[in-house]
């Protein structure tokens, strides 16, 4: 065959594929491969569908379209006032429990306190201290010659008073210590995402949450992915730790017998359709605004993107517990919109959509063109055509 020949039969032939191509594909272009709906589709089937689920969309021109900022759970109710005392003594409690006593002691001489560096005391006064005596579950301690002394519920203070009370005409001028060794009563559980997890027993029983979880040598995690639960009684609260250390009517006082837990809970957002990235992305701190999940996401693609089309789809949840499906839109092209979404507070789980842009179907085109015939124009260079 004569070369010229080929060259025109193959010249020939590229167009006859590229004018099917262009016809095939401008027959399809509708159905164009695309990341998402257009922001017009978004508001056209929110209000098809809101029959159904009962999608609430709000166009965000205004600061009071903004949504209001949760409130975090209040504070346990109703709050103990005053704090139960740190001298409190209850089952499982160990005490410490010495008997000073003059003249003829009715336990013995086994310590001398006036013979050395008695500094004033009666020379024959003697002191006798008993092993630690451990409450028992009925609350009660056993001293010899007096017998079972029911304790718990009681201060030190009180003991003492009542020891000497029940040592009268049996010894002569008894003087009596207590003091707890071991406390159960004002001690706390802590656990969870905490460096000493274990019984922390409270100094003073007037120790914030915070100050608690510093006792316990602090959290381990980091603090915006944290949760703080505290059980007390039959009632459970829980808070964001970064809530708790922002805002002093969070950081409770807490009382014996009360279980925290520190339970990590990292949260995050999900970006979808035409920004720079989409991905699932967490929290950078512990608020993060709209304006900061767009710059993450490298904001609207500038090819298929449209900056017009920026949705926050999110469940909201109302006090009755019904799930209510809401859908913000800003419009990134209004310069207020730039302040708003620093306003507008990102939720856990919220997922912003970038909407695609209509202007970007012929730039689609043109690579789904350029993907089927740079092949053949190659072809055709290298001769193989």
């Amino acid at each position: 065959m004569n070369p010229s020949n080929t060259s025109a039969y193959g010249k020939s032939l590229i167009g006859r594929i590229a004018l099917v191509g262009i016809l095939l594909t401008l027959a399809g272009c509708a159905t164009l491969p695309a990341s998402g709906p257009t922001g017009t589709q978004i508001r056209s089937q929110i209000a098809a569908d809101a029959g159904q689920l009962g999608i609430k969309l709000i166009q965000v021109q205004t600061v009071n379209d903004l949504p209001l900022a949760p409130a975090p759970p209040g504070p346990f109710s109703p709050d103990y006032t005053p704090a139960p005392p740190t001298e409190l003594v209850g089952p499982g409690d160990v005490l410490n429990v010495s008997i000073f006593e003059t003249g003829i002691a009715l336990f013995g001489r086994s310590a001398g306190i006036g013979s050395e560096g008695g500094g004033g005391f009666d020379p024959s006064a003697r002191a006798e201290r008993f092993p630690p005596l451990r409450v028992s579950d009925q609350g009660t301690i056993t001293i010899p010659y007096v017998g079972q002394l029911e304790v718990a519920g009681r201060t030190t203070r009180e003991i003492e008073v009542q020891l000497r009370q029940a040592l009268r005409r049996k010894s002569q001028n008894p003087q009596v210590l207590v003091s707890i060794a071991e406390g159960l009563t004002n001690s706390v559980i802590i656990g969870g995402d905490i460096a000493r997890p274990g019984r922390l027993v409270l100094p003073t029983n007037r120790e914030k949450l915070s100050e608690v979880i510093a006792l316990a040598g602090g959290n381990k995690g980091e603090i915006r992915d944290l949760v703080v639960r505290v059980s007390r009684n039959n009632e459970v609260q829980e808070w964001r730790l970064s809530d708790v250390l922002d805002d002093p009517a969070l950081d409770v006082r807490i009382y014996p017998s009360d279980r925290i837990t520190l339970i990590r809970q990292p949260r995050s957002f999900t970006v979808l359709g035409a920004p720079g990235q989409t991905s699932q992305f967490p929290f950078p701190s512990p608020k993060t605004s709209l304006i900061e999940a767009i710059a993450m996401a490298g904001g609207a693609n500038p090819n298929s993107g449209n900056a017009r089309a920026i949705f926050v789809f999110r469940i909201d949840r109302e006090e009755t517990g019904k799930e209510v499906p809401i859908v913000y839109h800003f419009n990134m092209m209004q310069a207020s919109s730039y302040i708003l979404a620093q306003k507008f507070a990102i939720k856990d789980k919220d997922v912003v959509y970038v909407g695609n842009a209509l202007a970007n179907q012929p730039s689609k085109l043109i690579q789904v063109l350029s993907q089927l015939f740079f092949p053949l124009v190659a072809l055709q260079q290298a001769g193989a055509i």
